[in-house]
């Protein structure tokens, strides 16, 4: 039979009749079959494990279920190798069967229900099912064990993450809409809102934290509930909200986090130095939004970290994001109208270094994350003379000295904190920051620039001056240090000429 020219598509009578879907509802049930697929694939992948410990749960009597963020990841497509499951068995009943079965296993969190473990290459936590509840100003929430799978999941912050998997036989729960709310990248809570952060303040912080982890719109009456509550954020410990405002800042996308704080007031508790950088700006006096400003730096920095490694995805430098998000926040303090309509903001970097280590400080930060974070704003407007042509070799030299192991991040958070629209000076700044650091790899090649030291150790001072140890010693050392600084490498005869000079035209004390 000869082929036929192509006809035109022709109307099919027989189903005008039918309700048609909305596209929005085609979207939402094409993102359901994929979430499926992915939670079938990820299931497969850790089912060595996952069967292997709902069996030994299910022959001891006990229910056990995948919950939580594995479920969402699965979800997702994501799924690591950090698993967390829910058990009705009692911790102590919980570790007996971990003991006989896992690699190692240790009991952290043993007093809050949960026993770790480690399988393989598998890091599993399981935890009996439980309720959170703080009570009127106390500090840390007082925990109860329950009975039932659907209970533990309606104690979850968000829908998202009050989903399981019962195991052995892979029956998925979803009680609260969980699916539905992850297809329409939403976050809203299982309950009201309002009695979800009664019972546990901090997670109005969690939500934040999803908000930049994941990229999920806030339902409209979380957000009400988070601004009406904010206030209740100040009972939880300084310790958790910092774990949760690390996990923000080191989210993907850590601008929605952070606005959700701002905008919701909870900012004004946990973090004030943020939301005090909207500085108003009348029609005398303009100047860059701080505030903005803030957000665009942060997000270059992470931008710079990304670049550097070979898959894009390099891991959140916690020390240099926090450094851009604090950078300016001694601006407030140091602002000062000048005549002519111009706006200063003088010393703001030596302030602002205060500031941040005093907040850092109450948000129990490590010591060392502190003293770091603080250097990088004291030295971020370090770079703005080098533009002007009066650096020297000994200039670069300090710059490095100063910096220490910090150079790089300093490098990072310099170049970020451009935020210019002007491209022709977006470009200026840097061309000239490329041109500090050809002059840095230089030094480099000719000196020791990493770990600047004198010509002559301590020994060799004491020595030469025979003089025992005593301030003395350090005083000619920091002499000759200087002199390194501003003159480069010295020969031993040359540095002990100039500490004998030194020595020579000192004030005995």
């Amino acid at each position: 039979m000869p082929d036929q020219p192509d006809q035109p598509d022709q109307p099919d009578k027989s189903d005008q009749s039918m309700p048609q879907p909305a596209p929005g509802a085609l979207d939402r049930r094409a993102a359901l079959s994929v979430a499926q697929r992915r939670l079938i694939s990820e299931l497969l992948r850790a089912a060595p494990v996952v069967d292997d410990l709902g069996g030994l749960f299910a022959s001891a009597g006990h229910s056990l279920a995948l919950v939580g963020g594995s479920v969402r990841d699965a979800l997702l497509g994501r799924l690591g190798q950090d698993l967390d499951f829910a058990t009705d068995a009692r911790p102590e009943q919980i570790l007996v069967l971990l003991q006989g079965w896992a690699d190692a296993w240790w009991e952290v969190g043993i007093a809050f229900g949960t026993v770790g473990a480690r399988k393989g290459d598998w890091i599993l936590e399981v935890t009996t099912y439980r309720d959170e509840v703080y009570r009127a100003a106390s500090r840390k929430p007082e925990v109860t064990f329950g009975d039932t799978l659907e209970g533990d999941l309606l104690r979850r912050d968000l829908t998202v993450n009050a989903m399981a998997v019962t195991l052995p036989d892979k029956v998925f729960v979803d009680p609260f809409g969980g699916l539905d709310d992850l297809a329409a990248q939403v976050l809203r809570t299982p309950g009201r809102p309002e009695d979800s952060f009664d019972d546990d303040p901090l997670r109005m912080m969690r939500v934040a934290r999803f908000a930049a982890q994941l990229g999920f719109a806030v339902d409209p009456a979380v957000v009400a509930a988070m601004t009406e509550m904010a206030g209740r954020i100040a009972i939880v410990s300084a310790e958790r909200v910092r774990d949760e405002l690390v996990k923000i800042v080191c989210g993907s996308g850590p601008r929605a986090g952070l606005t959700l704080l701002v905008e919701t007031g909870l900012a004004d508790i946990v973090l004030p130095e943020l939301p005090k950088l909207a500085l108003e700006i009348d029609e005398h006096h303009r100047h860059k939004d701080v505030y903005e400003h803030t957000l665009t730096v942060l997000e270059q920095a992470i931008a710079l970290e990304s670049k550097e490694s070979t898959d894009g995805l390099g891991e959140p430098d916690l020390v240099l994001r926090l450094a851009a998000l604090m950078h300016d926040v001694g601006k407030p303090r140091t602002r000062r109208f000048e005549k002519g309509g111009g706006v200063s903001f003088h010393h703001h970097e030596v302030v602002g270094a205060k500031m941040t280590r005093a907040r850092l400080q109450a948000l129990r930060f490590p010591k060392d994350v502190t003293e770091d974070v603080a250097r990088l704003v004291e030295l971020h407007l370090r770079f703005h003379g080098y533009g002007s042509g009066v650096w020297t070799d000994a200039a670069v030299r300090r710059y490095v000295s100063d910096a220490g192991p910090l150079l790089d991040r300093l490098h990072k958070l310099t170049r970020s904190d451009s935020t210019t629209r002007n491209r022709r000076k977006a470009e200026l700044l840097r061309k000239t920051y490329d041109s500090l650091e050809e002059w840095i790899a230089r030094l480099r090649e000719q000196e020791e620039l990493d770990s600047i030291r004198p010509d002559l150790d301590g020994t060799a001072i004491m020595e030469i001056l025979g003089v025992p140890p005593g301030p003395v010693v350090g005083k000619a050392w920091r002499h000759l240090k200087e002199v390194r600084m501003e003159q480069g490498p010295l020969s031993a005869e040359d540095a002990e000429a100039e500490l004998r000079r030194w020595w020579s035209t000192r004030t005995p004390s």
